[in-house]
This record gives structure tokens, C-alpha cells and sequence, in this order.
């Protein structure tokens, strides 16, 4: 009996231990991504003020469609989805299956990444005719496209490094890459905009691209010893094999990034400048999102933990709580761009050729923006559940489509039957986004784990009259007190969150334990160590502006890419989900969780270190 007792204890304590890991990982990771999402910000206002809000401006950022698209797909989502669970099943066999699985694939994978870049080279002008129809600098974009295409070759091997680097519990150097990024953009605008024009930030495109590869180049090459090479290659049965759990991510990746192709598209035929001034709000207004989706990073771990033992009220107590949450700090952060849209973009932007009118017309449009946030920081929430669940799941591709059909019809009756403009656009999209959130939830309700979605509603419900009164009152102190731009903001930043944290506080509450707090069950004695387990990129799902946080379908994002003990916790050595008997249902993380757990905190450690 003592014996089964000190067992379980032990078992708690390193199911503890995982937690701890993956807090602190996630923790530093994400300190990384919201550097390199401030840095973001800082490129953004350096193009702004190097630029403008016009035409050569619009041109630039129809060639910044390839790196958006690239990023979503070769360092996130379908790269890190099948790499990262082949290389941790190749740890297992020890570093010489590792570097023969490198062997197998990495050439293959630069050939496929050179053909693709010199086809995009050569392409340039029918994909910016079809991207943008009626750009008023077709030729510029042209130009501008053909540098930026290179991204495909450097951020396919970028995305490689990642995927490598994250399967040996080393997380920190993908999430630097951002930096490197777009630290990269900035120095090339300031040393040869003035030569070059706007082709000077397609340029420092290109060279923040190859920096993002060097940054993680030296890690790389300790995993990968020279003394081993040249290894024999190995055929690689598992990236294989994720193919189909791969593929509707990936889908509802481009899906949701085809909202900004959509928006681009629209804003091809307004007058100059439109399409930068989309730009411009997105970017401000996704500022609150890449804060609130750390909430789902870290904990993203605990739900599939959950779910793969078979604790559904746990997950679903862990989603109900995260869903709360999320919004709590996406609304407060809406509450803010509203109140003081024009004295945000005044203070970040202003200056140079970003003049006076571009400031007031990109406020405009960041206000609708806000209308949306939620919506995207809901999508992102509610995703992760889905795709955690180690076989295909289809179901948000088809809300995404369905989001995504939406935005298309509302958009051209905003544009060409309203003439409402960038504005227009921006608000077709959050009523897309918002419907997609809100057939999610009723998805996930039904397929995946049981939230009380009426009680989540209620909640949410609070929360938005919460970020009403906020803004109100934020916006009433600004207009009294009648400060300096910069002043504002910062009196706002004091107003906002108190008058939204003293409101929304009654439905923050939540006392009951949540998934992943240690279960006092009994040991499984006799059971089979678990073999050291994959971990697997979170699912970042959005739209990916690489060098911003995790953001909207428009550019956003590198938030979530640190949860990686996803898979972590569900898939066994043998590369497949684990199928867990009725029986196993209540053994919980006693099963080799102390084994797991060892290796998650010694790993974590000499990341950390």
C-alpha cells in the first residue's frame, strides 16, 4: 500500500514537472516572440515614414504576399506538423538516425525549394496581375516580387532548422528567427532606401530571410556533427505518413490566409493607398492577439494531455477557461486600438512621407479592424483542440471555407455596391472571421469536447460590455483632458484596462481545478515505460506576417509556435496516435509519466541554459 502510494506521489510530481517545463519554455519562447513582434512594429513604422501610404507602398506589399504565404507553410504549420514528429521518432534510434533522416530529406527539400523560387522569379508578372488587378504600379510590384521570392528557398530551410531544433526540445532559436527577420528589413530600408526606393524593403525581405537560416545555423550544426558525414540516407516512412494529418491544417492555413489575398485583391481597384492602410491598421490592431494566444501556447500542452487520457471535462474546463481568458485580453487590447485609434497610429507612424491624412484614414480602418479581433483570437483558440487530436480533422477547413466565402460576398457589397472602401474591407472581414468563430465553437462542442457553449457565451457577452464600458471611458478621458498623442496613449493605457478589469472581473472567476492539475488516481504498476515522445509544433494557425506575433490571416503571426509538446503527449515511438483501451481511460499520467517527465526537465534545463 505504501508502496502504491509513493508511486502515485511520484507520478504527480513529474506530471508537475512537465507542467513547469513547459510553462517555462513557453514563457521564454514567447518573451522572443513578442520581441520580434515589437521589432515588427518598428519595421512597420520605418517603412511607413520611409514611404508612405501610397502607391510604390501598395506595390511592396502585393510582393509581401509570397513571404506571408511562405511562412505559413514552410516554418509553420505543414513544415514543423511533418518534420517535427519524424525527427523525435528518429531520436529514438539516436543521432545517427537523426542525421540519416536529414540526409534523406534535406537535399531533396533544397531542389524542391530552388524550383520553386526561380519558378515565382519567372512568374512575377501574371502572379501580380492576379493578386492585384488594377495595382497602380504593376511594374514596381513586379520588381518587388521577384526579391522577395528568394523567401521561399531561405524560409524552406528555415522552417527545416526549426522543425529539427524543436524535436530536440530546443525552442528559444526558432522563436529568435523573427528577430533576425526583421532586423534584417530595417537596416536594408535605412541604408538604401533612399537609392532604391520601396525595392529596398523587398530586398531586406530577402536578406532578413537567409538571417533568419544563420541565426539557427550554429545550433543546427551542434546536433549535426561534421565527424558523422556523409551518413547513409534512409527512406523516411513517418514525414510520409503525416501527410494526412498534415493536409487540412495546411488547407485551413492558406484558407485563412486567403483573406488577405481577398483584401488585396479589393483594394487593388481604390484609390492609392489602400491597400497600406490595411496594412498598417492590421498590424496595430493584431498587437492584442499575439498577447492573448500565449495564453492558448501554454496550455495547448495540457488540453491534448487531457484529451489523450481521456479527462474530456478536464479539457473542456481547460478550453472553457482559455477561451475566457483570450478574449479578457484581446478585448481589452480592441477596447484601447478603438478609444485611441488616431493617436496610436499618430505616434507609431507619423512622420516623414506617413502624413497627416494616412494617419486618419488608417485609423479609420484600424477601428473596424478592432470589430474583429475577437473573432480571430476565438478561431485561434478553438483550432487548437481540433488539431490535437493526432488523425485528420476536417471540420475547421470547412468553417474556415465557409468564414472565408463570407468575407468574399460582404466585401464586394462593401466595396462595389456601398463604395465604403478600405473601411468596407476591413469590416467584411470580421464579420467572416466572426462567424467562422462561432461555427467552431459549435464544432467543437459537438465533435471534440463538450463546452457549454451557452455558458461561454454568456461570458463572452460580459466581456464585450466590459470592453464597451472600457473604451467609453477611455475615449471620454482622452477627449476631456485633450493630451499630446503620446500622452493619450499612455493615460489610456491606464484608463482602459482598470475600468475593463474592475467590469469583466465577476466572469474571470474560476476556482474549480482545471486540465493538467495532477489527479490523485492510482499507479499503474507493471506498465511500460513510454518511449521518449515527439514534440510536435503547436498548430499556429493565422495569418502570417512573418516577423509579427500571432495575428490575423493577413500577415500575423508567430505566436503558439513554441506549445511543442503537443504531440508530446499523444504520439508513441511508433510514429502513430496511441490508442488508449476504455481501461486506460482513468490510469491518467501515471502511465510512464515519470519517465516523460525526466526527460521533458532535463531537456528543458539545457534549453533554458
Amino acid at each position: 500500500m505504501n508502496v502504491a502510494r509513493d508511486t502515485s506521489r511520484s507520478a504527480r510530481a513529474a506530471a508537475r514537472g512537465v507542467e513547469w517545463f513547459v510553462v517555462r519554455a513557453a514563457t521564454a519562447a514567447g518573451a522572443l516572440t513578442v520581441a520580434g513582434a515589437l521589432f515588427g512594429l518598428l519595421r512597420d513604422r520605418t517603412i511607413a515614414r520611409s514611404f508612405g501610404a501610397g502607391g510604390e507602398t501598395d506595390a511592396f506589399l502585393v510582393a509581401w504576399t509570397v513571404p506571408e504565404v511562405a511562412s505559413t507553410l514552410l516554418i509553420e504549420e505543414a513544415m514543423a506538423l511533418v518534420l517535427v514528429p519524424a525527427f523525435s521518432l528518429a531520436l529514438v534510434g539516436g543521432p545517427d538516425r537523426v542525421r540519416e533522416l536529414v540526409a534523406a530529406t534535406f537535399p531533396r527539400l533544397v531542389l524542391a525549394l530552388t524550383v520553386a523560387a526561380a519558378l515565382l522569379v519567372a512568374l512575377a508578372e501574371p502572379l501580380v496581375w492576379l493578386l492585384a488587378p488594377g495595382l497602380a504600379e504593376p511594374d514596381l510590384a513586379v520588381d518587388c516580387t521577384r526579391l522577395t521570392a528568394f523567401t521561399v528557398h531561405t524560409f524552406g530551410i528555415a522552417g527545416y532548422s526549426s522543425a529539427l531544433l524543436r524535436a530536440h526540445r530546443a525552442f528559444l532559436p526558432p522563436a529568435a528567427i523573427y528577430i533576425a527577420y526583421n532586423v534584417g528589413i530595417i537596416a536594408v530600408v535605412l541604408a538604401l532606401g533612399g537609392v532604391w526606393g520601396v525595392r529596398a524593403a523587398a530586398a531586406g525581405v530577402a536578406v532578413g530571410g537567409l538571417l533568419m537560416v544563420l541565426v539557427q545555423l550554429p545550433y543546427v550544426l551542434r546536433l549535426l556533427p561534421e565527424a558523422a558525414w556523409p551518413p547513409r540516407p534512409c527512406r523516411p516512412p513517418v514525414a510520409l505518413a503525416g501527410l494526412a494529418v498534415v493536409a487540412p491544417v495546411a488547407l485551413f492555413a492558406l484558407t485563412r490566409q486567403g483573406q488577405v489575398l481577398v483584401e488585396r485583391f479589393l483594394a487593388a481597384g481604390l484609390p492609392s493607398g489602400a491597400i497600406s492602410h490595411l496594412n498598417f491598421a492590421q498590424k496595430v490592431a493584431q498587437m492584442p492577439m499575439v498577447l492573448s494566444m500565449m495564453i492558448c501556447t501554454v496550455t495547448l500542452p495540457l488540453v491534448a494531455r487531457a484529451l489523450a487520457v481521456g479527462d474530456t471535462d478536464g479539457a473542456r474546463r481547460r478550453v472553457e477557461r482559455d477561451l475566457t481568458l483570450a478574449a479578457a485580453v484581446v478585448l481589452t487590447g480592441a477596447a484601447y486600438v478603438v478609444a485611441l485609434a488616431p493617436q496610436l497610429v499618430e505616434v507609431l507612424f507619423q512622420g516623414g512621407e506617413f502624413g497627416p491624412g494616412a494617419t486618419v484614414a488608417t485609423a479609420r480602418v484600424m477601428r473596424v479592424y478592432a470589430l474583429g479581433l475577437l473573432g480571430h483570437t476565438l478561431v485561434g483558440t478553438l483550432v487548437r483542440p481540433f488539431f490535437s487530436a493526432a488523425r485528420p480533422v476536417w471540420f475547421p477547413l470547412a468553417a474556415m471555407a465557409g468564414g472565408l466565402l463570407v468575407t468574399i460576398a460582404a466585401g464586394l457589397v462593401a466595396v462595389r455596391g456601398c463604395g465604403w472602401g478600405a473601411p468596407g474591407i476591413a469590416a467584411a472581414n470580421a464579420v467572416g472571421i466572426t462567424l467562422t468563430a462561432l461555427v467552431l465553437l459549435r464544432g467543437l462542442r459537438t465533435r471534440m469536447v463538450p463546452v457549454d457553449s451557452r455558458r461561454v457565451l454568456g461570458r463572452l457577452l460580459w466581456l464585450t460590455l466590459a470592453a464597451v464600458a472600457a473604451c467609453a471611458a477611455g475615449w471620454g478621458v482622452v477627449s476631456a483632458a485633450d493630451p499630446s498623442a503620446f500622452a493619450a496613449c499612455g493615460l489610456g493605457a491606464l484608463v482602459v484596462p482598470a475600468v475593463f478589469a474592475a467590469t469583466a472581473w465577476p466572469s474571470l472567476r474560476q476556482p474549480r481545478p482545471l486540465a493538467g492539475d495532477p489527479p490523485a488516481m492510482a499507479p499503474v504498476t507493471g506498465a511500460k515505460p513510454a518511449a521518449p515522445a515527439p514534440a510536435g509544433g503547436s498548430p499556429a494557425i493565422g495569418r502570417r506576417d512573418p516577423g509579427h506575433g500571432e495575428g490575423l490571416p493577413h500577415g500575423g503571426g508567430d505566436g503558439a509556435r513554441h506549445g511543442g509538446d503537443v504531440q508530446a503527449s499523444r504520439r508513441p515511438a511508433t510514429g502513430q496516435p496511441e490508442a488508449l483501451p476504455p481501461a486506460a481511460e482513468g490510469r491518467g499520467v501515471a502511465k510512464g509519466s515519470a519517465v516523460e517527465a525526466t526527460h521533458e526537465v532535463r531537456a528543458g534545463e539545457e534549453t533554458a541554459s
